[in-house]
Order: C-alpha cells, then structure tokens, then sequence
C-alpha cells in the first residue's frame, strides 16, 4: 500500500488525544510499568514521542525540503527521554506532546507537499537514501506502533492475574518477556 498523507495526517493528529485517553489520571503502577531493562514504560513513550517531535520528523523534512548540500539526518537518540522526562508528571507530558503535534502538524500543512517534493531524498546515517514519502510514513508507522507498545506494556501488568483467560489474550507474550 502506498503512503496517503491525508490519511496519516488523520493518524498523527490523533495520537496526542489516544495517549491522553490511555494516561491521563493513572496512576504511577500504570504509567511506569515496562518489559524489563532497556524497554519503554507508557511514560518512557511518551517522552520518546515528544523528542521525536522536537528533534526528527519535521527537522528531517527540513533537510529533505532544503535539497541543501548536508542532507544527512543527524543520529536520533532512542533514549533521550530518560533524561528530557525525568521529574516532569504525565499530564505535562500530555500537554507538551499536543503542543508540539499541533505546531508540527500545522507546519506539515503549510507545506502542501507535491509528489515531486514528496520523492525528495535525505540521506539516514543507517538506511542510506530515503524519501520525504518514506520519512512521514514512518512517522505514522513510528506513533501506532509505540501506541501498540504502550498498551501492550499495560496489558503486561496482568498477565498472572488473568489466570487461565491468559490463553485467549495473546497480548500478554507478545514482546520482550518479564
């Protein structure tokens, strides 16, 4: 399937509300729950997104826009969220992560991306050549899949609890294992 960016606009503009939705008022057993060392908590994806808002979709579309002579997208930090987050509550993440969406989003609008501009390259320090096209499908991708993460992690808290039912949720041994 090719990327539509009416339709993953539509996803990346509801991100911000479904985190809300999932973590709004729970408390911490909640929030930072994970799948073990070096895995991500609800919390931990959370600050993960907004660093990804801050510093790779739309600064690397800059870059791929620019056609500049340094088209080569700076090594993104997985982890930076565990210092960026630190001491800062759920619901001003919550509130940043929106803000920073909504900023972003807007800039992505203004842009009206044609198909040339869209099959535009940037170079990833990994992958080699990518398209504008491939960098905003990712970012769709990237957000469900750290949604997926996150209720995965919270479904995790009750794997023993549910007993024999455990059989019917596949959720609970999908994963890193606790």
């Amino acid at each position: 399937m090719s990327f539509d960016l009416t339709e993953g606009m539509a996803v990346l503009d509801r991100t911000p509300a479904t985190f809300r939705a999932l973590l709004s008022g729970l408390p911490p057993a909640w929030t930072s729950c994970d799948e073990g060392p070096d895995t991500f908590s609800p919390f931990d994806n959370l600050g993960h997104l907004i660093h990804g808002e801050r510093t790779d979709w739309i600064a690397r579309a800059r870059l791929i826009l620019d056609q500049g002579e340094h088209r080569t997208f700076a090594p993104y930090d997985r982890f930076a969220q565990q210092r960026e987050s630190a001491g800062q509550s759920v619901a001003g993440l919550l509130d940043e992560f929106a803000a920073l969406r909504a900023a972003n989003l807007a800039t992505l609008r203004g842009w009206q991306l044609s198909e040339t501009q869209l099959a535009l390259t940037g170079e990833h320090p990994a992958f080699g050549a990518v398209t504008l096209r491939q960098l905003l499908a990712t970012w769709v991708a990237h957000d469900l899949g750290h949604i997926a993460q996150t209720t995965r992690v919270m479904a995790k808290r009750y794997r023993e609890a549910v007993g024999p039912w455990r059989a019917y949720l596949p959720i609970l041994d999908r994963g890193p294992k606790p």
